[in-house]
């Protein structure tokens, strides 16, 4: 079973239909005992961070994501859901994230390019040093679908499992013990994005 855990924000009835269309049995869930229970958990986000995180809060869930990573849940975290696992954003100065991940999540640096960052672009993937990898069975430059004008900087870059190229270097996924995550949309992102998503269900 995978949760997708619904806090109020995110796009849960397109990653629900794509982890459903891979054979994966799914449920969308804001209840913790349910949560706890699942072999595997995702964890969406849309909008901004202070957002994400004000409707985390008051979903009374922070405390069974907690005890998921504890007990070595696998966790994927989608776009803001990526986000939300580091200590803090340049979009919401103050309000604290999961602190998972060590580090910020800072405003995209493209000189002469639209931000919001929008549309599709090609993977640096980085060769994993692990035995869960989203990119198995993909090329070495896949095309993936993104919407964010922020992304993260770890203090620990060797946890980015891919990069994307926008007027500078961005971090598009990470991968740390149990927790995975992409700052693209694997859900939005055809073939490539139903291969991750079968990579993680698989993993």
């Amino acid at each position: 079973m995978i949760a997708i855990i619904d806090y109020g924000v995110g796009n849960l009835f397109s990653v629900e239909k794509a982890l459903t269309a891979l054979g994966a049995e799914v449920c969308v869930s804001s209840n913790a005992e349910e949560i706890l229970a699942a072999d595997k958990i995702v964890l969406p986000g849309v909008g901004a961070f202070g957002d994400c995180m004000k409707n985390l809060e008051a979903s009374g869930l922070i405390p069974a994501i907690r005890e998921a990573v504890d007990k070595s849940i696998p966790l994927l975290g989608i776009c803001v859901g990526l986000q939300i696992l580091f200590e803090g954003s340049e979009e919401s100065p103050g309000v604290r994230g999961l602190g998972f991940l060590k580090g910020t999540v800072r405003k995209i640096q493209a000189e002469g390019l639209k931000v919001p960052h929008m549309g599709w672009n090609n993977l640096e993937v980085v060769k994993p040093r692990r035995s869960l990898d989203l990119f198995e069975g993909l090329s070495e430059k896949p095309y993936v679908y993104f919407v964010h004008s922020y992304h993260a900087v770890p203090d620990n870059p060797s946890i980015i499992t891919a990069y994307t190229d926008y007027g500078s270097r961005l971090t598009a996924s990470i991968a740390s013990g149990d927790i995975q995550a992409t700052q693209f949309h694997p859900e939005k992102s055809g073939d490539v994005g139903l291969q991750i998503l079968k990579n993680f269900v698989e993993g």
